[in-house]
């Protein structure tokens, strides 16, 4: 899996969409793009969309530092998920509330 998170501060070409195969817990691959990061006190998290259906529900990761690199694990502290999901859902919500410019 390709775990490089793209965004502003990354030193190279962006036209294309950012795109990360994750396997599901039935072994199933999913073609996932990345849509959004935020953070939430000191730790900072990423929205993925799977590529062949944007309908069905984002996955949330954390975004952690290997070395010189960014890498996305799943959120296994049911504390630490309802914190983020609890972020989430407001920010959410406030992109919403915004009229499209």
């Amino acid at each position: 899996m390709s775990d490089h998170v793209h965004d502003e501060n990354c030193n190279h070409d962006h036209d294309e969409e950012a795109v990360f195969v994750v396997t599901d817990e039935d072994g199933n691959e999913h073609e996932m793009v990345l849509v959004y990061t935020f953070e939430t006190g000191d730790r900072a998290y990423a929205v993925l969309l799977d590529r062949n259906d944007p309908e069905d529900e984002g996955v949330i990761f954390r975004i952690e530092e290997e070395g010189e690199d960014e890498v996305l694990v799943n959120i296994e502290d049911d504390e630490e998920w309802e914190r983020v999901m609890k972020v989430y859902e407001e920010l959410a919500s406030k992109e919403e509330e915004q009229p499209n410019e």
